[in-house]
């Protein structure tokens, strides 16, 4: 009888044992990152890893264990355990994958997979296999090699290969069946506890990789895809509803509503180009990289730069809403997994549609990855060109079309284009692989090098663009507008997730459209990716109060303030203060300026507050 339940004890130990193995991996091929933090910190990692790993175990040991009551109830006496082992083998090889994928997603996203990232896989395997291209080759066949040796020979180690039952009464059956179901169950959940199992469970430190290190991956993913479709209750209640929406209302309330006019005209063109991981510190105007970025540079000292400008999110798909919707990222939320939701947002597309301006979006890629597709229809763009709309030729990057490429297919599209217009780029160059059509100007040895090597190429195509625009008719009348999408941990490689730094992004206004007074200028007032929406509706008498979120940053009045959140986490930035919280270990990861406690706690709550309100309109929109 104790022999044939010691086949639990053996199964839970086995994936115990290879869990452990996993997260040491994991920080092994981090141990850059764990430098200064003392040894009995990281090996605590492993010590926190256990209820969530027996959670795991217990949703893993549900099909052995009905199949072991089945067994146990239709008086079996010896059963052999062949199919365990197919059941068993075919987890390791999986796992073995989902811990590759894991290991180069946190170093280019630095949080854990989800299904969000996992589900790439499967919608967009050409853009997931591109993206991963550039991933390192020796800690990836490392990790797979470790994981399937070590999980096969535990297999044969561990496992037993067959069961032999004994006769005993139906109520000692009936004891047996009531408590093995239990403990699984209580495995599962956590304990017997008020709260039930959550990655919060395994958060232990201030350092976040550990916290990271500690929580499950294969736990993580189901969790995430459990609570994916979840769109109808707040996630983030820190305070009474009537308290977050008047902190959010302080936020933006105005002692005059005015703007500074920096334009000739109210109708002009505008060429809006979204630069992929165009982040600050490629810069030498606001991040002090020197030849990176020369064109941008060059150009600045004749636009209008705004030096203090920080994306909304980490991702293309916020950047995307963040900058044509006004609409601030959901942490763990994802507007566009919810098209219905994202139909009831406005866009800057839509007025300048309804103002009777010819709209379209170029994109070298696939517009169907993410949704970009559905939010670009829906949202007032008349013409899409993407990469189907490109010769096979012309498809030479693993994303798609170069930017070079892409570009001079907008130019050609807006000459036969009836002005007034909007037209918006998404450029992709700068993307993972990070290939470039001919020379690395930085070399291709590291990452680093090669996303210097992209971003100099994008740089060089958008100079490229402009000289030629500058032919044209419609080149006198219209307004450019260059921000990236989001900002990036290259090529630094100091900015993790959490730090202000890592969403410092680029936003300049440029053309001949600018009055000669402001050309040159640099506008440092603190803001947000999303606030271009209001900015440009007001220079050009458009409607931005549908823009709630957004706020004029050409109005001297409007408060300095950036809003951005990362996967469960928030950030908050202000001319005092920046800081940033994580809502699963529920603490603070940074804080710019220290010692000065209350001013701390109310940046902190400003930003608990504004991600509060945000998320519960989300909630409230029509599903």
């Amino acid at each position: 009888m104790f022999k044939s339940l010691s086949f639990f004890i053996r199964f839970y130990l086995y994936w115990l044992i290879f869990f452990f193995i996993d997260r040491a991996l994991f920080l092994a091929l981090y141990y850059q990152k764990l430098k200064e933090i003392p040894l009995s910190t990281v090996l605590a990692t492993f010590h926190n890893a256990i209820p969530i790993d027996l959670s795991m175990v217990g949703y893993l040991s549900v099909a052995p264990l009905f199949g072991y009551l089945f067994w146990f109830f239709t008086r079996r006496e010896t059963v052999h355990l062949k199919w365990i082992k197919v059941y068993n083998t075919i987890l390791v090889v999986v796992f073995t994958i989902i811990s590759a994928i894991n290991f180069n997603i946190y170093r280019e996203w630095g949080t854990k997979l989800n299904f969000k990232a996992l589900s790439f896989a499967f919608t967009s395997p050409s853009e997931s296999i591109a993206s991963g291209a550039s991933s390192p080759l020796l800690p990836t066949i490392i990790i797979i090699s470790v994981l399937l040796v070590c999980g096969l020979l535990l297999q044969r180690l561990l496992l037993l290969p067959r069961l032999t039952f004994v006769t005993i009464p139906i109520w000692a059956k009936i004891i047996v069946a009531v408590l093995l179901l239990g403990i699984n169950f209580l495995c599962i959940r956590g304990g017997l506890g008020v709260s039930t199992m959550n990655q919060s469970s395994a958060y232990f430190s201030d350092e976040l990789i550990l916290n990271h290190a500690a929580v499950n991956t294969e736990w993580n993913i189901f969790e995430s895809a459990f609570s994916s479709g979840k769109a109808s209750k707040n996630k983030y209640l820190y305070y009474s509803k009537d308290e977050a929406t008047a902190v959010v209302k302080e936020l933006y309330a105005l002692t005059k509503d005015t703007t500074e006019r920096i334009l000739t005209t109210n109708r002009p063109n505008v060429v809006l180009l979204l630069m992929e991981s165009f982040t600050a510190d490629l810069t030498k105007s606001i991040g002090n990289a020197d030849g990176i970025t020369p064109k941008f540079d060059s150009l600045a000292k004749q636009g209008v730069l705004f030096s203090k400008i920080y994306s909304t999110g980490n991702r293309t798909d916020k950047g995307l809403l963040g900058t044509l919707a006004g609409y601030p990222s959901l942490a763990a939320g994802n507007m566009v997994k919810f098209t219905n939701k994202m139909q009831q947002i406005p866009a800057i597309s839509q007025e300048f549609q309804k103002n009777g301006y010819a709209t379209s979006f170029f994109y070298g890629g696939q517009s169907e990855f993410d949704n970009y597709k559905a939010f670009i229809l829906m949202h007032g763009y008349e013409k899409l060109i993407d990469k189907g709309k490109f010769k096979d030729s012309e498809m030479n990057s693993k994303w798609g079309a170069y930017d070079g490429v892409l570009l001079n297919r907008q130019l050609e599209e807006l000459n036969k284009t009836k002005e007034p217009f909007f037209t918006t780029t998404l450029t992709l160059t700068n993307h993972e692989p990070f290939e470039v059509p001919g020379a690395y100007k930085f070399g291709s040895a590291t990452n680093a090098e090669s996303f210097k090597s992209t971003a100099y190429y994008t740089d060089s195509c958008i100079n490229d663009f402009l000289e030629k625009a500058k032919s044209k008719a419609w080149y006198k009348n219209t307004l450019f507008i260059f921000i990236a999408d989001h900002g990036h941990l290259l090529p630094n490689m100091t900015n993790e997730v959490y730090m202000p730094q890592r969403y410092h992004i680029p936003l300049m206004f440029y053309g001949e459209v600018i009055k000669p007074k402001y050309r040159g200028k640099i506008e440092g007032r603190i803001g947000s990716q999303i606030d271009l929406a209001a900015t440009l509706m007001k220079q050009l008498d458009m409607d931005a109060t549908q823009f709630i979120w957004s706020k004029n940053l050409l109005n001297p009045y409007t408060k300095q303030f950036a809003f951005f959140s990362w996967d469960n986490g928030l950030g908050f930035v202000t001319n005092t203060q920046a800081v940033s919280f994580d809502n699963t270990g529920k603490r603070m990861l940074y804080e710019q300026n220290k010692g000065n406690a209350a001013q701390t706690e109310e940046t902190l709550g400003q930003g608990k507050a504004y991600l509060q309100n945000v998320y519960q309109q989300f909630i409230e929109l029509r599903p």
